[in-house]
């Protein structure tokens, strides 16, 4: 069912006072196999220092004990530059679309392997990507051209087809570094750090493949437009594929839309456009730390406006463009 008629599984309802928040220190549950707050805009828009070490390797996105065997991946590769995506991957307005979450983190990681093909040893420092229309549980196609070549800067970017027709535009600068140690500073205070907080059930606010797969560890309880929380996952990116610590941490940064709902979704649509991510530091280890505000205004755009943290505190900050508008036949 095309998001703008609502989600295919109803989300649970009741949010007027918050997100429903039932913490559980067991997070070991293996994800189900369903499709989550995935995105389709609508059918016409086609749609620490002092801090231990994470010691958990994060292949493709897993937080697991090292040397375990992962339950399993979000896409599995059909060859170099076409990938076919799990049920894991499935979205919470329509279980038949996925969610962009992992999909993003698949896209950066082309993206990554694109840059180092270069040889010059830029880093992505910023990513934006163009939600082009309805992100079908399909096959995808990912494209990739340097825009604007440069041995310190350069300009990416990258096409996401799906069935033959573009459905996502990610644009990429690549940015060299340089030893600015001695004058960084300026950023937020640190997260508690996850290992000290308890599990959210995030699959008892919105269904889908995606949101089942991921641990959620809110810092407090989740409140109206206002959440921050740990997201991490024990999911592979790609089926036995290595990919590097951005791509993975990227992959759970559009999770922000969902942990702060100020409407029920059962009631009103809300789903992201874009996804712009702005980096000052590299991020490392399995947890995707995102302290998120969600502004809606009076004409149906919104705006959610988040805070970017690994363990070792802010690495940068994600903006995502909302389409806000009540369900057909909701009463809201």
């Amino acid at each position: 069912m095309p998001a703008s008629q609502g989600p295919s599984q109803g989300p649970s309802q009741g949010l007027s006072q918050g997100p429903s928040y039932r913490p559980s220190r067991d997070s070991s549950q293996t994800p189900s196999q369903g499709p989550s707050h995935a995105h389709s805009p609508d059918a016409s828009h086609d749609s620490s220092k002092d801090t231990a070490p994470d010691t958990r390797e994060r292949s493709g996105g897993s937080a697991r004990s090292a040397g375990s065997v992962a339950p399993g991946s979000y896409f599995e590769r059909i060859d170099e530059m076409r990938f076919k995506p799990t049920p894991h991957a499935g979205g919470a307005w329509n279980a038949d679309e996925q969610h962009f979450s992992p999909l993003g983190g698949l896209v950066a990681h082309v993206l990554e392997e694109h840059a180092a093909a270069s040889g010059q040893g830029l880093v992505v420092s910023r990513i934006s990507y163009d939600i082009l229309g309805r992100l079908g549980l399909d096959e995808c196609e990912i494209e990739v051209e340097t825009v604007r070549p440069g041995r310190t800067i350069s300009l990416v970017e990258a096409v996401v087809r799906i069935g033959g027709r573009p459905v996502v535009r990610a644009r990429a600068w690549l940015l060299a570094e340089w030893d600015t140690g001695a004058v960084a500073g300026g950023s937020d205070a640190r997260l508690t750090p996850p290992g000290e907080l308890d599990s959210w059930r995030m699959s008892e606010l919105w269904p889908g493949g995606y949101i089942a797969s991921v641990d959620v560890r809110p810092v407090g309880a989740p409140t109206p437009g206002r959440t921050t929380a740990w997201i991490s996952t024990p999911l592979d990116l790609i089926a036995g594929v290595p990919v590097g610590p951005l791509a993975s941490y990227l992959a759970l940064v559009d999770t922000a839309n969902g942990i702060a709902v100020r409407q029920p979704p059962t009631e009103w649509m809300f789903p992201n456009v874009d996804l712009t991510v702005h980096l000052h530091r590299r991020p490392t280890g399995s947890w995707t730390g995102l302290d998120t505000t969600v502004t809606w205004g009076p004409a149906g755009q919104g705006l959610t406006s988040t805070v970017l943290h690994d363990v070792h505190g802010p690495v940068g900050r994600a903006e995502q463009l909302l389409t806000v508008r009540p369900l057909s036949g909701s009463g809201g």
